[in-house]
């Protein structure tokens, strides 16, 4: 574990954040205001919930949770004030968790467990995980009465935040209960850190209250200290999502899928594409068919509720699509093969030779790149990547991954990359050789989980 200091100061200047020219307009909003604030739109995030639920059924169930109202078992109930609390939002955070919570229930089996996720396909991916060998609820959304609700059943010791969803009535009330809060695998963008500077009488008593952020790496450590952090908060433990494990399964899912790709093709994966970038996808692999016109794509929408409306979309352009959830196989003659099915991503990388990584040619900031570069394939994404900011840098300084501009950029790059089995074998193997280079990450952020949930008073 490495304890921040910025590079080439003294101790005492962690404290003081760099000069630099300060354009941003703060807000006088403190946690009173923001409580206030939260009161009167709270029927509008109901609102909100019921929209979602037209289009994700899911949506509509387990409301209760949201309040803080948990059932629980007698059981459960008697287990009060000794609960580790992971904080997981959705599919991502919950994928970077689960490597932490095997290590803690391997090694820890009586520290009891619950992972609380915001949304209904994060709620499935724990599910699929562990089953029952961990308690899953919705997280309480953030007024002070759903959050009480919810510490008053639970009370647990230590309070686990994954990355950056930092909620200022969660850290507050989980601290007055009696528990510790630490962020895991903490990552802060340059946006994100303009962001908490426009509310400093929210956002810096909030992050002073947590006792430990373990940073990804030293740039993210420098913005949290430019928000108020103290040096003592800080630890740099890499990333947990560089160890990636590829479950025994992998080769004889690989093969069954691979069968239903016939012929000998060449495959293109868009991974985990977001609304208004599958367009943009589609025209350029329609620009690659042109110098690599037996080019298959294999399209995977982050989100299942768009399934049919992707397929529709495909169609709509005069591509050929086959689904997943059919079960047919994609003739020489197809052009999209729709990965519309759930917590297969890494089969999908496995028979691709080239991926595209989604949320990155609109603004939602990329999903996983170190799961392809884990598979060996050279990965592409475009210009919006705050969630994976830092692992995209590092990637691409290795040699692993290139960002590009647009979708005309991006039919340009993946062209060579078809035509230059060279080109793909440097990349894939760049990616592989910074994932072993990182390995460790898991080790120096469970030590640290377990030094504050034993030790809390």
């Amino acid at each position: 574990m490495v304890a921040w200091q910025p590079a080439g100061n003294p101790p005492a200047a962690a404290l003081r954040p760099a000069r630099r020219p300060n354009r941003t307009k703060t807000r006088p909003v403190n946690r009173f205001t923001y409580n206030l604030l939260f009161t009167l739109i709270l029927p509008l995030i109901v609102l909100r919930l019921l929209w979602r639920s037209l289009k994700a059924p899911a949506y509509a169930r387990r409301w209760a949770e949201r309040f803080g109202f948990v059932a629980l078992s007698p059981a459960q109930q008697a287990l009060r004030g000794q609960w580790l609390w992971v904080h997981a939002v959705s599919v991502g955070e919950s994928i970077a968790a689960a490597p932490l919570i095997r290590k803690l229930r391997s090694e820890h089996p009586g520290i009891p467990i619950v992972v609380t996720t915001m949304t209904p396909t994060g709620s499935e991916r724990v599910r699929d995980m562990f089953a029952d060998d961990v308690c899953h609820v919705y997280a309480p959304y953030d007024h002070p009465w759903a959050v009480r609700n919810f510490l008053s059943r639970f009370q647990p010791r230590l309070l686990v935040i994954m990355e950056t969803e930092l909620w200022p009535n969660i850290i507050h009330y989980t601290k007055q209960s009696g528990g510790r809060v630490i962020v895991a695998n903490a990552r802060l963008s340059e946006k994100s850190a303009r962001g908490y500077e426009k509310f400093p009488a929210l956002g810096k008593p909030m992050l002073q209250q947590i006792d430990c952020i373990a940073a990804q790496a030293r740039n993210d450590a420098e913005r949290f200290v430019r928000l108020g952090v103290a040096a003592r908060q800080l630890q740099i433990t890499g990333s947990i999502k560089f160890e990636i494990e590829l479950p025994d399964t992998l080769a004889e899912k690989q093969r069954a899928l691979q069968a239903l790709l016939e012929g000998e093709r060449p495959v293109l994966i868009a991974a985990s594409t977001r609304e208004g970038e599958e367009e943009k996808v589609l025209d350029a692999y329609t620009l690659c068919l042109a110098q690599v016109p037996r080019l298959l794509l294999l399209l995977v929408p982050r989100h299942p509720e768009r399934f049919k409306a992707v397929a529709k979309l495909c169609a709509d352009k005069g591509l050929t699509v086959v689904r997943r959830s059919e079960g047919l196989p994609a003739t020489p003659l197809t052009h999209v093969f729709l990965g519309d099915s759930m917590g297969e991503m890494l089969t999908y990388f496995s028979v691709a030779d080239i991926a595209f990584v989604g949320g990155s040619l609109v603004n939602t900031g990329c999903h996983n790149v170190l799961e392809p570069a884990a598979m060996g394939l050279p990965v592409f994404v475009g210009p919006s990547q705050f969630n994976f900011q830092t692992i995209c840098e590092q990637l691409e300084e290795a040699g692993a991954l290139q960002t590009v501009a647009d979708e005309k950029a991006l039919a340009t790059a993946i062209t060579a990359a078809c035509l230059d089995p060279a080109l793909r074998e440097r990349m894939g193997h760049a990616g592989r050789a910074l994932i072993a280079e990182n390995r460790g990450a898991l080790g120096r952020t469970y030590a640290l989980v377990l030094q504050f949930y034993e030790n809390v008073p």
